[in-house]
């Protein structure tokens, strides 16, 4: 089906794909304001502007929002990347008018009411205490950390200082600079007209008054290591390295590669760390990417005895990688990602997400087929060319449990 595009005077980007044969449509808002752009001792402070814009809107006191959303069936979801924060919703496509006026005053006219501060601080609180109790989500959160550039590596969560600290001015002010109509992206998915939802888009959000921003200075790669503490009897491991930007013209043969090494059962890191050795619960790793930089993130769960050989068995397989991948195991992964592409056309909510991020990343929407065609493009050759010239390197360790590792030659 066709994608549409069109940019307003105000700089927001509207891109929608038609889906005629659901009943449903869905849309999603990436508003260009997200960790990374919380100052240095205010972390947290776009996570509780988000929360703060769903405690009543326009007219709309908090209780009031929310049966207005269940009398019209609409599901919602937000959250906050380093980059973006995310508006997304769900409904009956004869209700996608009324959603998009109800967007209208969440993202323009947010009460942000002083009375509802404390509240919204103490949902931040308990999100960030639970991560002492998600110890996966603890050591991911220090990995992006250390591996990153400042301030791309900053946690959405903030920490305890800040977030107590966090005032309602502050909020506003946050609110804005960042919710804004130039770097909004709005995608569309599901069955709609585009004339009527250009139209709705246009009265809703057409007189939104551009705002001035800078973009954070960046500070320098890292290669990383560290350990965090944890009276258990389990082991956590996080490793990172640099690849390539979903944006750079052989971001699919290093995402070819990631996929052998993890997709599946029958990958690498899977069959020779738990299958063979029995040395871990969970392990695997997947393709990361921010505007200006792509990474290969790698987890593992294991006992605190098995650590270091996991650790071990895990760079063994990095380094590896390098050596080149077989047709069989392509293969394989074809397969998978083609049934994962098949399964993405009967979701329009993760369709309507892929467009406004395909667009972020390369101002224009990849459809589906090209997805395919490049898929096929795929071969043991074009990887293994790929492969040679970026080898798995420059490894950005953390772990978590009683007691630290030992990093292999590899590493060091």
């Amino acid at each position: 089906m066709p994608i549409h595009e069109y940019r307003y005077p105000n700089g927001l980007v509207l891109v929608a794909e038609s889906m005629q044969s659901v009943e449903s449509v869905a849309f999603t808002f990436l508003l260009p304001i997200g960790a990374a752009y919380d100052p240095a001792d205010r972390g947290g402070l776009t996570s509780m502007t988000c929360e703060m814009a769903l405690r009543g809107c326009g007219n709309l006191d908090s209780r009031q929002y929310v049966e207005q959303l269940e009398s019209l069936g609409i599901e919602t979801g937000e959250s906050v990347s380093v980059s973006h924060t995310c508006y997304r919703a769900a409904m009956l496509a004869e209700h996608l008018g009324e959603s998009i006026q109800l967007f209208g005053d969440l993202l323009r006219r947010p009460r942000l009411p002083l009375d509802e501060l404390e509240s919204s601080r103490q949902v931040a609180l308990q999100e960030f205490r639970a991560l002492d109790d998600e110890l996966v989500q603890k050591i991911m959160v220090a990995l992006r950390r250390g591996h990153y550039p400042t301030p791309w590596g900053q946690s959405h969560h903030g920490n305890l200082s800040s977030l107590n600290q966090i005032s309602l001015e502050e909020i506003r002010n946050q609110f804005a600079c960042g919710y804004r109509p130039n770097g909004t992206i709005l995608g569309v998915a599901g069955k709609f007209c585009w004339d009527e939802l250009q139209e709705t888009v246009g009265e809703v959000f057409g007189d939104w008054k551009p705002g001035d921003w800078s973009e954070p200075e960046e500070g320098d790669l890292k290669i990383y290591r560290d350990h965090l503490d944890h009276d258990s009897s389990q082991t956590q491991i996080a490793l990172a390295y640099p690849s390539l930007p979903y944006k750079h013209e052989d971001y699919f043969q290093a995402w070819g590669a990631v996929g052998v090494l993890s997709e599946g059962s029958s990958s690498r890191l899977f069959t020779e760390v738990r299958e063979k050795r029995g040395l871990c619960y969970s392990v695997g790793a997947s393709m990361r990417s921010l505007r200006a930089h792509g990474s290969v993130f790698c987890h593992a769960g294991t006992t605190a005895e098995r650590a270091q050989e996991t650790l071990e068995v895990m760079i063994a397989e990095l380094v590896k990688l390098s050596q080149g991948i077989e047709s069989e195991e392509l293969d394989r992964l074809k397969a998978k990602m083609k049934s994962s592409l098949i399964m993405s056309q009967e979701s329009s909510m993760a369709r309507a997400g892929a467009l406004a991020r395909d667009w972020y990343h390369l101002e224009r929407v990849r459809s589906l087929d090209e997805i395919a065609e490049r898929v096929d493009a795929l071969s043991p050759t074009s990887i293994n060319r790929y492969l040679a010239q970026h080898p798995p390197t420059d490894f950005t360790v953390v772990t978590l449990g009683p007691q630290p590792l030992e990093m292999p030659d590899a590493v060091s």
